[in-house]
């Protein structure tokens, strides 16, 4: 289990600067809208333990030099839970935001709604869900910190609901909390790491990490750009510091592009960006390490990435890239994107997780974006489940890469051609860097070295 830190000592470890914003509630009925005996005895004793008059305590703060709003929970009032002066001072953090154009960051420490104010207590996370879906729709963005415990609505509204989700290592995370979930339940599936495998957080962060890291995705995420990223040059295999030829043949560029030694996403990334921070899951219970996705800086702007790895992609990475271009989008932010897969998994699992809808919902993610796209192909372009990941009229590639309608391997066998004609076949489908060019699929031929490559259309 997670340490329990108040809500001062949750601000005090991302901040040494906080202002607390002043108190939108009015008085209550005694004993609270339902008249609960004893209810305001216990707010007076939780007041009295505490030092605070309510579960959360909001305000502005400086973070690693971006102002942001501050929203932290004190689990020892009342168990963090949610009623109404909660939901007025969540309402009224969120209107400051969008009034001052600020961030919103929750640091979220509760059970749930308060019992004792019945569904109006309930009802109080629509009344957060709508802040949140108007601050988002504002263009600002909202990163939470999940600390011990989060549970129930707070975790399925504040937490959950975030662009971004960072969480304190052990903290117990989950919709049901410890006294509600069913007596065999295994308790390592109510935890922080849990939620990550899960594709549900982001990142697992030690307190001592904190507030660096709240303090770069800040910076990342208030920085707009309306300049289209530029394509990453093409990097020389690891001790080779010549420029790259163009393949000569199809079959050369797929040898090439399926070749272990030849530079990577992880490679590309490093040398693209000063500093970057991933984003990870889904938020449907799933997660691909074969997609790379977050977003970097990169000579004083920030551009956003989804980048493939040279393995199959499986629905979940595909789902994963939605949402990193949909958020980029909201931010106003570029976006980069690295092709290099076979191609989509087609394993039965996959079906049943979905990879058709998965991939549509790519292809429309990247469709309906404003935010300017930039995809380089640097290695295997395997059919739609590459294409999906390519930005239309604004694809370059590598001399290391091709990309096919089919894998050539593939093609001569539904054409019902030996296997040694599969060389051949990658010359017919015209799969080349230079013959995509040729053909209008590619702007250029990034090389590593300042401009581009070029080449005329091969003969005949």
């Amino acid at each position: 289990m997670a340490e329990r830190l108040t809500a001062r000592q949750a601000i005090a470890l991302v901040t040494d600067d906080f202002t607390e914003l002043a108190d939108p509630s009015g008085k209550s009925k005694p004993d609270g809208p339902l008249g609960w005996r004893g209810y305001d005895t216990a707010r007076a004793r939780a007041a009295e333990r505490t030092g605070e008059h309510e579960s959360v305590v909001c305000g502005t703060a400086t973070l690693g030099g971006t102002r942001a709003v501050l929203i932290s929970f004190e689990f020892g009032f009342l168990g963090g839970s949610l009623g109404e002066r909660t939901g007025d001072r969540l309402e009224s953090a969120h209107a400051h935001a969008r009034a001052h154009r600020l961030p919103v960051v929750p640091l979220v420490a509760t059970g749930g709604s308060r019992m004792q104010e019945g569904m109006l207590a309930l009802t109080q996370l629509q009344r957060v869900a709508r802040q949140s879906v108007l601050t988002r729709a504002a263009g600002l963005p909202q990163i939470a910190v999940v600390r011990d415990p989060t549970t129930g609505g707070g975790w399925a509204t504040l937490g959950a609901g975030a662009d971004v989700v960072l969480a304190l290592p052990g903290a117990q995370t989950g919709f049901a909390g410890s006294r509600v979930r069913p007596a065999d339940a295994d308790p390592a599936a109510y935890t922080a790491e849990a939620q990550f495998a899960a594709g549900s957080a982001d990142a697992i962060v030690p307190p001592g990490e904190l507030r660096a890291t709240l303090s770069l995705w800040l910076r990342l995420l208030t920085t707009p750009s309306a300049t289209e990223a530029p394509p990453p040059h093409a990097l020389p295999t690891p001790g080779d510091g010549t420029r790259p030829t163009l393949p000569a043949t199809g079959w050369e560029a797929v040898r090439r592009a399926r070749d272990d030694g030849r530079p990577r996403a992880e490679r590309y990334l490093d040398a693209y960006f000063e500093r970057r921070a991933d984003i990870s899951g889904d938020r449907c219970g799933g997660r691909d390490d074969g997609v790379l996705c977050g977003f970097g800086e990169r000579e004083g702007r920030t551009v956003a990435y989804a980048a493939q790895t040279g393995t199959a992609t499986r629905p979940a990475g595909y789902r994963t890239a939605a949402r990193l271009v949909r958020l980029a989008d909201r931010l106003a932010i570029p976006v980069l994107t690295l092709v290099d897969t076979p191609g989509a998994a087609n394993d039965a699992e996959a079906e049943r997780q979905g990879a058709g809808p998965a991939i549509a919902d790519l292809f429309a993610a990247v469709a309906e974006a404003r935010t300017p796209i930039t995809t380089l192909v640097i290695g295997e372009g395997g059919s739609g489940g590459a294409l999906a990941l390519a930005a239309p009229g604004n694809t370059w590639a590598t001399p290391d890469s091709y990309f096919s309608v089919i894998a050539p391997e593939l093609a001569a066998a539904i054409l019902k051609r030996p296997p040694e004609q599969a060389p051949a076949t990658a010359d017919e489908l015209r799969v080349r860097p230079q013959d995509l060019l040729a053909l209008g699929v590619v702007r250029g031929i990034a090389g590593h070295e300042e401009g581009t490559v070029t080449a005329p259309p091969p003969p005949g």
